[in-house]
């Protein structure tokens, strides 16, 4: 009797995410309904101008219901909790950022070494923190989620993707854990904020350790 071949092993999956993740909890906002796209649309409005009026620490889930005039379990549907609500509002910026380093033009995206990858990657992480510092910081998951949120996990991915091709020897997913501490928003806020020091003092540290950890031989001729 014959021996029926195995089938052929599939493909490995790309490593790379081919898809943006949402904040907001809606993998699927494309296919809402129009009726349930406005009020989430609505929901972020106010939102958005409760931390305009208010800052961070004033939003509330209640606030937003009474400001778009809905109820209370409407907005804790739609975002889930205080954290999901914040996560959506960096939404937009978000993707404009994986946008930027997934498939923008070099030297942060595709075409430039790794390490100047790394660098732009950096110091552009840098500059959208202190632009978005506050919301940022209010947004931080709680310590279980912070580091399975998909945003931390597609940024961790992409660092750990250049450092193999970088680095290939190390040990490039711990490192890139290393590598992202000092781009934290709580550690920018430290040292900004509270010790006084001026951006291009940390951005000039996130050059220096690229290339201490990526070697002479990555740094611009």
């Amino acid at each position: 009797m014959s021996v029926v071949p195995s089938p052929a092993p599939r493909p490995q999956e790309p490593v790379e995410p081919q898809e943006l993740p949402q904040l907001g909890g809606e993998i699927d906002e494309p296919c809402l309904r129009a009726d349930a796209a406005r009020n989430r649309a609505r929901l972020l409005e106010a939102a958005a101008l409760l931390v305009a009026e208010r800052g961070a620490d004033g939003l509330t889930m209640e606030a937003v219901a009474a400001a778009a005039r809905v109820g209370k379990g409407t907005v804790f549907r739609r975002f889930g909790d205080r954290t999901g609500l914040l996560s959506a509002l960096l939404d937009h910026s978000e993707k404009k950022f994986q946008a930027a380093f997934l498939t923008g033009p070099p030297p942060m995206g595709p075409g430039a070494p790794p390490a100047e990858r790394l660098r732009a990657f950096g110091l552009a992480l840098l500059r959208r923190t202190a632009d978005e510092l506050e919301l940022q910081l209010a947004a931080e998951p709680c310590a279980d989620r912070r580091f399975t949120n998909p945003p931390r996990r597609v940024l961790i991915h992409h660092v750990s993707l250049l450092l193999r091709e970088a680095v290939p020897e190390a040990d490039c997913e711990l490192l890139a854990h290393t590598l992202m501490a000092p781009l934290d928003p709580a550690l920018v806020h430290h040292l900004t904020q509270q010790r006084g020091m001026p951006m291009e003092r940390l951005e000039a540290a996130w050059v220096d350790l690229v290339d201490r950890v990526t070697g002479p031989t990555a740094s611009p001729g």
